[in-house]
């Protein structure tokens, strides 16, 4: 479950409007999952700005005011970020290497994933956030090896290429990937939740308040996603 923070009621009118200042938005790699957001929210993409973030230390940016609002998932629990209702969900895929023997599947149990070495936490990265991406065991409860190291997407596309590696991921990422490495649909590993979150306490501006409740109201809405 994603924990629920309350945050100040939006003014008349919609999100992202003309006139104000851009909402900076924190994002991982790609930018297909926010403009999807932002577009089921009613705004307007071009009202704001996206900015990629380190998986080594995802809320770097956030905590030193340099985004105004970041997409998470699995709801981190960081006493200094608030979070909000989902907003979606991102659904799962182990990427390979276009050659690796799971390549040419047209999805993958996680079961046949753990056969193969995967990636341990990047340094910063919460620690139970990663145990659900990357979970240690499967649902049968086989050890899932992490032992890769994971910084760049240019050193996860080396590793995967060079290893018979695995990395436990999103579909959302697929657009991000070389055509050297595969992005295969997880069958059996549930579809992660992606939330806003933004500094815990902070006064918001009215622009940034209107698209968190724009965006939870679309998808408080819309039908549950596994």
């Amino acid at each position: 479950m994603v924990p629920k923070t309350d945050h100040p009621a939006p003014p008349a009118g919609g999100p992202g409007t003309a006139d104000a200042a851009a909402i900076r938005l924190g994002i991982h790699e790609t930018p297909d999952l926010a403009n999807d957001v932002i577009a089921r929210a009613g705004a307007r993409v071009e009202d704001f700005v996206l900015v990629p973030y380190d998986v080594r230390d995802p809320f770097r940016q956030l905590r030193a005011g340099q985004v105004d609002v970041m997409l998470v998932k699995f709801g981190p629990r960081e006493n200094d970020i608030a979070v909000g209702s989902p907003v979606g969900f991102d659904a799962r895929a182990v990427l390979v290497a276009a050659d690796h023997p799971l390549a040419s599947r047209d999805a993958v149990s996680v079961e046949e994933a753990a056969s193969y070495d995967a990636f341990e936490r990047p340094e910063g990265f919460p620690a139970s956030v990663w145990d659900l991406i990357v979970p240690p065991r499967t649902p049968a409860g086989t050890p899932i090896r992490r032992v890769h190291t994971l910084t760049t997407i240019e050193a996860l596309v080396r590793t995967l290429t060079t290893t018979r590696a695995v990395h436990l991921s999103f579909r959302s990422v697929e657009a991000a990937l070389p055509p050297q490495v595969r992005a295969v649909p997880l069958s059996d590993l549930p579809s992660a939740p992606i939330a806003l979150a933004w500094p815990n306490g902070a006064v918001l501006p009215a622009r940034v308040r209107a698209f968190i409740r724009a965006a939870e109201a679309d998808a408080a809405g819309a039908p549950t996603s596994s």
